[in-house]
């Protein structure tokens, strides 16, 4: 029987290689932690026919205008590659990965194109529903948050084109309406056992010859041959040629293994390092005020504004046209308010650096995971007072500002994989 639990469920991405073309599919490189919750899903866009003259009160036909595709993707217990997935794939600009040891270095800041690059994803559906493959995802919007006794979090709000592709295949077969078997037209069907081949056959209907409806078909054995046979019980008593329509898992492309994951320590928020204040130069984050246990969280934003889009020249089912209409990063800092800091930051309307360091376990000695966040040019706009659970609180919402010689961010990773969206 099929599996159908949301446990099987897999997810994987072109993490190392982006797509060299919009819509030209990158070959699946890493399988991802993201949470049982993330499905990646197609958006229909759909018409019907109701402000046409069609003498009827009601409309009674729909064009189908293809689809977009979309997702969350939600890293609960964020791990060092998970942010270089998705600083490399919402900034857009970066350096090959750097040899550091048995380990690299990744240098991500943002790119000055409109054309962001796009990574290639692929799910599975249960154990053995379906899978499907999606062309040219892009970041729409990251967000990284930090919350005190808490693991790391990342959370990327993805769009893509709306290419797909299905591991289920739909076949019409002609024969005969009293037919006791089927013979595909050139493919097998996925299984390695009799069980398992029955199960990628979802359904059969036929034609029903003398009234024109579609009813289901019986079916008890596919064979390992190929092109296979299905043996089906003979829905009618006549020889009356019918069409058969097929829905099944025909043996599986490249693109349906999924690759393994890459196992890396999840970051803790205790490992969280935050410096406001301070002064970037090029190399060294100089100074600043280090905050440490009044921090409650800290949250950085980027947002893309993905404009996808059904353009002249395209397919008609999935959009053609992919561009960032603007970026926009804030970071919000909820902290005790302990002192007139941020508060003096406002009065004195002070541009100032921010950085944050979240650095996890050791993948050799001396080296370790990290994250290393550096705002060059930020200001506060505002940092609201009130009450939490007795303590005086303070809310800070910063804009992150493009510096004139070191842009509006730079983020460093540190472990073992080579590189992200090369």
């Amino acid at each position: 029987m099929r599996n159908y639990l949301a446990d099987y469920n897999l997810l994987a991405v072109s993490a190392n290689a982006k797509e060299t073309a919009l819509n030209t599919e990158q070959t699946l490189d890493t399988s991802l932690l993201v949470s049982k919750s993330n499905i990646i899903s197609l958006a229909p866009r759909r018409e019907d026919n109701r402000d046409e003259l069609t003498g009827k009160e009601e409309p009674d036909t729909v064009y189908d205008l293809g689809a977009l595709s979309e997702a969350t993707l939600d890293f609960e217990k964020a791990q060092a590659q998970h942010f270089g997935l998705g600083y490399a794939f919402a900034l857009g600009s970066v350096v090959a990965g750097a040899a550091w040891g048995t380990g690299y270095k990744h240098v991500i800041t943002p790119t000055a194109d409109m054309f962001l690059p796009s990574f290639t994803a692929g799910q599975r559906f249960g154990q053995t529903i379906m899978k499907r493959l999606f062309a040219s995802m892009h970041v729409d919007q990251l967000t990284a948050t930090f919350t005190r006794d808490a693991w790391a979090k990342l959370s990327l709000a993805i769009k893509g084109t709306g290419k797909y592709t299905n591991n289920v295949y739909k076949e019409s077969v002609t024969a005969a309406y009293n037919a006791e078997s089927l013979t595909l037209a050139a493919n097998a069907v996925q299984g390695s056992s009799a069980a398992a081949r029955l199960d990628s056959v979802h359904g059969i209907r036929v034609l029903v010859p003398t009234t024109g409806e579609y009813k289901d078909v019986t079916f008890s054995a596919v064979s390992a041959a190929t092109p296979a046979v299905i043996t089906i019980s003979a829905p009618g008593g006549v020889a009356t040629e019918t069409t058969y329509e097929i829905l099944y898992v025909p043996s599986e492309a490249a693109w349906c293994t999924f690759p393994s994951r890459v196992t890396e320590p999840p970051l803790r928020v205790s490992d969280l390092v935050v410096t406001i204040g301070g002064k970037w130069n090029g190399t060294t984050f100089l100074e600043g005020h280090s905050m440490s246990d009044e921090i409650e969280s800290i949250e950085h934003v980027i947002n893309n504004s993905m404009a996808i889009e059904f353009r002249v020249g395209g397919s008609g089912s999935y959009a053609n046209y992919a561009i960032r209409q603007g970026r926009i990063q804030t970071l919000k800092l909820n902290r005790q308010f302990r002192d007139y800091l941020l508060q003096q930051k406002i009065d004195d309307n002070e541009y100032l650096g921010v950085r944050m360091v979240a650095t996890g376990a050791e993948f050799e000695t001396g080296k370790n995971y990290y994250v290393d966040v550096v705002f060059p040019r930020c200001n506060v706009l505002k940092a609201g007072i009130s009450i939490n659970n007795k303590v005086l609180a303070e809310a800070g919402d910063l804009i992150v500002l493009q510096d004139d010689t070191y842009g509006s961010a730079r983020v460093e990773i540190a472990n073992k994989v080579s590189g992200y969206a090369q």
